[in-house]
């Protein structure tokens, strides 16, 4: 970043904000697919896979146990999307941060 101009980098600074995805539609965590038995005897589950996937959405907290929520199936792909936002967001944070540090070393308006 050191050998862009500090126009290149207000202007790459200003892309990124426009690829931020909408910040309503963001979720931190991960999602886990489960496959489980009912422990119905004769039931197919027993000798396959299990039942399911079934999804959980797992958020880790410090110094908490992982808070896990069910997630519906009907909602799975709305998850993903908005996991996908959060990694995404979080990626662009990193940039900018690093372009208004950048900016900052070299004492220019930020």
């Amino acid at each position: 970043m050191e050998n862009r101009t500090t126009t290149s980098l207000r202007r790459r600074r200003k892309a990124l904000v426009r690829r931020l995805p909408p910040m309503g539609a963001i979720l931190r965590g991960s999602l886990i697919e489960r496959y489980k038995r009912c422990g119905k005897p004769g039931c197919r589950c027993a000798k396959g896979p299990g039942h399911g996937p079934k999804y959980y959405l797992s958020v880790s907290q410090t110094g908490k146990n992982p808070q896990v929520d069910y997630v519906p199936q009907n909602y799975h792909e709305q998850v993903e999307a908005y996991l996908t936002n959060y990694r995404a967001i979080k990626g662009i944070l990193k940039e900018i941060c690093a372009i208004n540090s950048e900016l900052l070393r070299r004492r220019e308006r930020l």
